[in-house]
């Protein structure tokens, strides 16, 4: 995601100081182990993993995933006949010069999206067919949705640009070029400038749907903190979050 597109939450943010100042920290202990290993039983500075609370979240957070299969099985039957025709390799060169391309495969009947109004079911491909990411359980063989994205964590500029005009319900095809995608910001796809394809499911951002995505996102954000030993209910919340 471009990081000037990115909205993240407080206890994003927070996270991700916490986790370079750890890695910072791990890399002073490291040497400072080395010299005092002899006479000091290995002891650490790092916060302690509670592996019985990470058993216990990763419960919820499985659960919550079996709740969302549940909840998204007609979205996934009609989503997933798409994805044998439409995630198929393409031209590097064309699609980085083409611009941002959107191609309807269902037109929606719903609103038009919104940065706020919209969850999606998604899968991301690069030129060579390979998928680096998507909502699917398994990418060779999916039966179910394991997420759905939040647009309004924020996305990359093309992302944005290619839904523009797409209706809740709908189902497009957006091609991003590396310029407003990741730029050179960060590899992907095998390098940087890297062009990318999306197939996207639009969904109204309300009920039970919109329940699960927050719940879901936010047990991965606890499981983050905790594999980092760190108390995710002691970071404060900014009003209006």
């Amino acid at each position: 995601m471009d990081e000037k597109e990115l909205k993240t939450s407080t206890k994003q943010r927070i996270f991700i100081i916490i986790i370079a100042i750890l890695m910072v920290g791990s890399i002073i202990a490291s040497y400072a182990a080395i010299v005092i290993s002899g006479s000091q039983g290995g002891s650490s500075n790092e916060p302690k993993v509670d592996e019985t609370k990470i058993a216990e979240l990763t419960e919820q957070y499985e659960a919550k995933q079996k709740e969302l299969a549940e909840v998204s099985k007609p979205d996934f039957d009609k989503f997933v006949k798409y994805k044998a025709d439409t995630v198929k390799a393409y031209n590097e060169a064309s699609a980085n010069e083409g611009g941002v391309q959107a191609r309807d495969i269902e037109k929606g009947s719903g609103d038009k999206v919104t940065a706020d109004n919209y969850l999606a079911y998604y899968v991301g491909w690069c030129a060579d067919e390979t998928v680096f990411d998507s909502s699917f359980d398994s990418i060779e063989s999916p039966t179910a949705f394991k997420g759905v994205l939040d647009p309004s964590m924020g996305l990359i500029e093309g992302w944005n640009k290619g839904v523009e005009g797409m209706r809740i319900e709908g189902i497009r095809e957006i091609t991003v070029p590396g310029e407003l995608a990741y730029g050179d910001t960060q590899e992907i796809c095998g390098g940087k400038n890297k062009p990318l394809k999306f197939m996207i499911m639009a969904k109204a951002k309300e009920g039970k749907l919109a329940e699960l995505a927050a719940e879901i996102n936010e047990l991965q954000m606890r499981l983050q903190y905790a594999y980092y030993g760190l108390d995710y209910d002691a970071v404060p919340v900014d009003e209006g979050q």
